[in-house]
């Protein structure tokens, strides 16, 4: 069996799980989230829950994770063999946002060409563009399997050669473009009604819904529920100081959502433009956007979508990092095969993804791959992952254990240990539970009931052969 794996430095470490932290869901389901909730009122309950919540169950995956020495499915079956499947759910997880993540890196990549070559010069064409090429069978399938290889070339070459250095470069990359952009948009005229609508909160505006949504995305931001912190966690040494590192990676993941805000609608208020859902605020409302800034804003677009690519990569090579740390921790593979069968599997399930959007490929419960996976993680798996992690660290492991990891044997201070524990313990579960529930019934609501429901179903099977696993 290899040697375990180490971080080369405490930035490498913090630059890696930052990355694998901020994501797609940053950039684009942070400021159409936020448009959608009302803006400020919205911003500030996200901010309180990020500060409570995500930082809290960040400090639990990488607590859990260095306390074993290993990945999502050994943290847990090391303690308790009945637990494995909450392990198993992570990495399942990390198998499936695999499975379509890559189709819409690919399109961020794609779009950094086609800017280049002259998207921007048809601003009434950006739309039919855009829908155009991620319905077409066979143009998404390149530029995918080409970020693929990207993901592939980064996770091959180990933790601290290949993670650690792609994220040193890559996270100062994507806070530098999106700062020129925040404030190239803060220049424009109407720009401040932007910045007011996102930071000055309308109390008015707050209701159950509005505080469900922040919840959420304060947990879906911050890569919880699917191990990728246990995973990252777990090569870490003895000596960090986890508490600190939580806190910096929670600090850096809100700050690249509060940056993309910022980049994002002072421009669109600007413009009179209103934030689409998904794929459309990035891929249409984010280039028509730009080109509205003239020549400049070819430079700005380009600028953004490499930000946008560089975002989507770091945090898809922390998932396929979970799925290779299983194989190379439980199957005993090798790093190069952990990579190689698990990015080839991935491949199938991408294609499949890619080509239900248009249409082609087959369905279940006349929905395509692309949004079954989707639904599946985003609406179950994550939110229940991040609940049973809660409930094993606050449950099943014992309070002393979990005070030495986190103090590293009393030699770092956390005065606030005790309510660290009894939010762990008591009051996330409960909260998180809330999230899942919400998001199973937008599903039931939305005509994905059936999927809702095989979702429960696969979760019910794993933790039926637990033991076995």
């Amino acid at each position: 069996m290899e040697k375990r794996e180490n971080w080369g430095s405490k930035i490498g470490f913090i630059m890696a799980a930052a990355g694998s932290a901020v994501g797609l869901g940053n950039i684009w389901k942070f400021p159409f989230t936020a448009g959608q909730n009302g803006g400020g009122a919205f911003v500030l309950v996200y901010l309180i829950f990020v500060a409570l919540i995500g930082f809290s169950v960040m400090l639990t995956e990488f607590a859990v994770g260095r306390r074993r020495q290993l990945a999502a499915v050994g943290a847990f079956k090391s303690v308790d063999k009945r637990w494995t499947f909450a392990g198993v759910l992570g990495v399942l997880s990390g198998f499936l946002i695999m499975g379509f993540y890559p189709v819409v890196g690919g399109w961020a990549l794609a779009y950094v060409f086609k800017v280049a070559g002259g998207l921007l010069n048809n601003p009434g064409a950006i739309g039919d563009s855009f829908g155009a090429f991620i319905t077409n069978p066979s143009a998404p399938l390149m530029w995918m399997v080409l970020y693929l290889i990207l993901n592939v070339v980064i996770v091959v070459k180990g933790i601290s050669s290949g993670i650690e250095k792609a994220g040193k470069v890559l996270m100062p990359l994507l806070f530098g473009i999106l700062i020129v952009i925040a404030i190239k948009g803060l220049t424009l005229p109407g720009a401040m009604a932007g910045m007011e609508f996102l930071f000055k909160p309308d109390f008015s505006k707050l209701n159950g819904s509005v505080v469900l949504a922040a919840l959420g995305q304060a947990f879906f931001s911050l890569s919880l529920g699917m191990g990728c912190m246990i995973t990252y966690g777990s090569y870490l040494s003895k000596s960090e100081n986890l508490v600190q590192n939580a806190a910096i990676v929670t600090a850096m993941d809100t700050a690249v959502a509060l940056l993309a805000g910022i980049a994002m609608f002072p421009a669109m208020f600007a413009f009179g433009m209103e934030p689409a859902a998904g794929p459309g605020l990035v891929f249409v409302v984010v280039p028509t956007l730009f080109a509205e800034m003239g020549a400049m804003g070819s430079v700005f677009a380009l600028m953004f979508f490499v930000a946008l690519t560089v975002a989507a990569l770091t945090s898809s090579v922390s998932l396929l990092e979970v799925v290779v740390a299983f194989l190379i921790d439980e199957k005993q593979f090798s790093r190069k095969k952990a990579v190689f069968s698990s990015s080839t599997v991935m491949v199938l399930l991408c294609i499949l993804a890619s080509l239900s959007l248009g249409g082609v490929g087959p369905k279940l419960f006349g929905t395509g791959a692309f949004d079954i996976f989707d639904l599946l993680t985003d609406k179950i798996f994550l939110a229940i992952g991040g609940m049973l992690l809660c409930i094993f660290a606050g449950w099943r492991l014992k309070k002393e254990d979990l005070y030495d990891e986190v103090t590293n044997k009393g030699t770092v201070e956390f005065g606030l240990f005790g309510a660290w524990y009894g939010l762990i313990k008591f009051v996330i579960p409960i909260t998180i539970a809330v999230v899942a529930f919400n998001g199973i019934r937008q599903g039931f609501e939305s005509g994905s009931g059936p999927i809702m429901i095989l979702g429960i179903c696969i979760i019910g099977f794993f933790a039926a052969i637990s033991k076995k696993l």
